[in-house]
């Protein structure tokens, strides 16, 4: 059986292109889903996995948000954003 790798950015290419409250979204169907244990084995297998590439996903985003905010500096016109890259 093929293994999906979520670390170091490697989620699929569509899950790549949603924006955090997609993928957040996405990914809370997942759960409920998942907890209804209604699902086939191999299904839920393969959502397990997805929802693992979303969540790692969700966590890329929610840290380049936060190394915005920690840019984010007071200089003499006001607050700016620094550049973090």
């Amino acid at each position: 059986m093929a293994r999906t790798s979520t670390a170091g950015g490697d989620a699929p290419p569509d899950i790549e292109t949603l924006t955090f409250e997609q993928a957040l979204a996405e990914l809370e169907g997942i759960v409920k889903a998942l907890e209804s244990g209604q699902g086939a084995l191999e299904a839920s297998v393969a959502a397990y996995q997805r929802g693992a590439a979303l969540r790692a996903h969700c966590e890329r985003k929610l840290a380049e948000a936060e190394q915005k905010v920690q840019a984010i500096v007071e200089g003499p016109t006001g607050l700016t954003l620094r550049d973090v890259e």
